[in-house]
């Protein structure tokens, strides 16, 4: 009897793939969540065997599963699949309980190594018992039936690129980067101000802005950096002066250059294109949300917008980023959609 497997992410087209890097002949019991609490039910049912499980959920994230399962002794393997890259992600994750974690996007081949290792699979044994038995359906046809939008193909590529550009500020500042759920909208020019759901009321920010372009792509991507966040982001970075408008500058430069080239670089890759880059330019400084976005305001045009929004554990440090896409680029991803879930 194969394994029973259940599959947990927020994401159709996360859940898509994972069950297409299932090895042949071993998924004929596979179930699909779309939340924390979905999979804590099947869990109680002792549904299931084998854990694939997301981190990044809205309502009860994969910290929380794996708190309840080892809270409640749940008798299931999890093996956590997650965006989130951070060496403390992996950590906690394994504190918690998880066997092992793999990283999104999903490798077919270091799936079928850890199902071996972990004794859940042996080449050509469920392959043959499949063939024999017509009933059994493959991971490939269960991956079929999931139904991936526009949004959600790109809210997890926004999600993998983000767990890129949070690693990367992690390692560089020693830091954990809490990981917040991409929020993707069309939008018009003149309310972007408002899809900005982060920044607060009577705060002031300093913006900082970059182009980017590729076959069959372009935009721009905006960082903005709460003003009361400068000082403490100042002595993270260890500048030896941590205070005034130079140094306000130059750490909207170092956190653009920081979060804008390895989530660009990530979405780049991705859609297999390379991406350049533009110069970066300061929009404002210690102004309201709508002031500093105004330069947009008097153009017509719908934008995609991917908001992420920053902050680092147990510190005042917040900001948010906007990557916008112009409507000329929606084509080119909706064709990159249809190929990667066909």
């Amino acid at each position: 009897m194969a394994t029973q497997i259940l599959i947990c992410d927020d994401s159709a087209l996360a859940r898509k793939q994972m069950a297409r890097a299932l090895p042949a002949g071993l998924a004929d019991d596979i179930l699909f969540a779309t939340n924390g609490e979905e999979a804590l039910q099947i869990l109680r049912g002792h549904k299931a065997e084998l854990l694939f499980l997301d981190l990044n959920m809205p309502e009860m994230d994969g910290y929380q599963v794996l708190e309840h399962i080892r809270k409640e002794d749940l008798p299931v393997l999890t093996i956590v699949v997650s965006g989130d890259i951070q060496p403390e992600a992996r950590e906690r994750v394994r504190k918690l309980g998880a066997i092992d974690f793999i990283k999104k996007p999903t490798d077919t081949g270091l799936v079928t190594r850890l199902l071996e290792e972990y004794g859940f699979y042996r080449p050509g044994e469920l392959e043959t018992a499949a063939l024999k038995d017509s009933s059994l359906r493959s991971s490939v046809s269960k991956a079929r039936e999931i139904s991936v939008s526009l949004n959600d193909y790109l809210q997890e590529i926004a999600n993998v690129s983000m767990g890129r550009s949070s690693d990367l500020l992690a390692r560089l500042l020693r830091v954990f980067v809490k990981q917040p759920i991409p929020k993707v909208a069309f939008i018009a020019n003149s309310e972007l101000h408002m899809a900005i759901s982060a920044a607060q009321q009577g705060e002031a920010y300093s913006a900082v802005c970059q182009g980017f372009t590729g076959a069959g792509l372009a935009g721009e991507a905006l960082l903005l950096f709460q003003d009361a966040s400068f000082q403490e982001m100042a002595e993270l970075l260890h500048y030896d002066v941590v205070e005034g408008e130079a140094v306000n500058v130059e750490v909207l430069m170092d956190m653009s250059s920081i979060l804008f080239g390895a989530f660009l670089n990530g979405i780049g890759d991705q859609l297999d294109l390379k991406l350049g880059l533009g110069h970066p330019s300061v929009l404002g400084q210690h102004r309201p949300i709508n002031e500093l976005l105004e330069h947009h305001s008097k153009r017509e045009e719908q934008l995609l917008c991917i908001e992420i929004s920053y902050a680092i554990e147990n510190r005042d440090i917040h900001c948010d980023m906007l990557i916008l896409f112009t409507e000329d680029s929606v084509p080119f991803l909706e064709k990159r959609l249809e190929y990667l879930v066909d």
